[in-house]
């Protein structure tokens, strides 16, 4: 590090669980953020500041009016920008010193191998369940980690997998619901600040994946209810051995 970077990082190398040895692995660390949206915004803001050497931001929407209630990466002056446009110059502006890859496309079977495999951890800050499952699917196949997402009204909910230490994202919801089954944030609305909490969260946990510290949420389902401030575990122990994407069936 030179001494910019580390005035910069001061006072993450002052903790024991990271130091200088650590914050080197945080700049030589690549994450790819799937979603510049209310999830994304705090994940990519605080994996910037906290020196994740290269982030990518993947996204194929423009920032719209409606989003800046909740997606605190962009401003009123970016509506009508692409997103993944937005969140770089932001990004940039916290920490030049970032390397920031905005991916305008819609992440598919046809380029999510190409996608990941560039990357040391994944960032689950979609908005629809197909993509959190095909996500997931990928992750496995590709033996990623990621950290899945997901908010709505005043509720959110997070889970991390690593390859091999625990079931997956379809273990434990098995497939997307049909359509028009759960309503989206569009039809019943979420408030802002539990985007802020579940992103948030979501970047502590790739920072501690990347670390090698704590324990991670891998066979665990953390909820959050935002009018009771109940936070709740729930525990999955074992793979589902039927699961098609990781199951030994």
């Amino acid at each position: 590090m030179n001494r910019t970077q580390s005035e910069r990082y001061s006072r993450q190398i002052l903790l024991n669980q990271i130091g200088e040895e650590g914050q080197e692995k945080l700049l030589n660390s690549r994450v790819l953020i799937a979603g510049a949206g209310g999830l994304g915004s705090p994940a990519a803001l605080y994996l910037a500041s906290a020196g994740v050497g290269h982030i990518g931001i993947l996204d194929d929407d423009i920032v719209d009016l409606t989003n800046l209630q909740r997606q605190i990466i962009h401003s009123t002056e970016s509506v009508g920008t692409p997103k993944v446009l937005s969140a770089k110059n932001r990004i940039t502006a916290i920490n030049p010193e970032i390397e920031v890859s905005p991916l305008r496309e819609r992440l598919g079977k046809d380029n999510v191998k190409e996608i990941f495999n560039g990357y040391d951890f994944i960032v689950d800050a979609t908005d629809n369940f197909e993509t959190k499952f095909l996500i997931n699917d990928a992750c496995v196949a590709l033996k990623k980690p990621f950290s899945h997402g997901g908010i709505q009204e005043f509720e959110g909910q997070l889970m991390t997998y690593v390859p091999g230490e625990g079931p997956c994202y379809r273990c434990i919801f098995e497939e997307p619901p049909e359509d028009g089954v759960i309503p989206t944030c569009r039809e019943v609305g979420v408030i802002g600040c539990m985007a802020g909490i579940i992103g948030t969260l979501q970047s502590m946990e790739t920072v501690k994946y990347l670390l090698g510290i704590g324990e991670l949420l891998t066979g665990r389902l953390l909820t959050v209810d935002a009018l009771t401030m109940e936070f709740r575990q729930v525990r999955f122990h074992k793979k589902n051995p039927r699961c098609p994407a990781c199951g030994k069936e």
